[in-house]
């Protein structure tokens, strides 16, 4: 993993980036310039962002991190539907 990535990735979320395929790249770019935010609606210390991933055709990327800590701790990420179509 590059050492220019600014942020914490737990063992959970290192694993599922590996299986999903997600890039780091695509989720420097989501923490960056969300499309969507809102807090988790189960753990407050936890926040949602949602961004295009155009490379992807426009899928939906999830990153849940954690943003108490410093750097943000990075939870897990997804693909997803995007919240504001639900």
């Amino acid at each position: 993993m590059s050492t220019d990535f600014p942020y914490i990735l737990t063992n959970h979320a290192r694993k599922r980036i590996m299986q999903r395929g997600i890039s780091l790249d695509w989720i420097v770019r989501v923490l960056e310039n969300p499309d969507h935010e809102q807090p988790d609606a189960e753990d407050p210390e936890l926040f949602k962002a949602w961004g295009y991933i155009p490379e992807l055709g426009n899928r939906v990327l999830c990153v849940v991190y954690n943003e108490t800590s410093t750097p943000w701790r990075i939870v897990t990420a997804y693909f997803d539907r995007a919240p504001w179509d639900r």
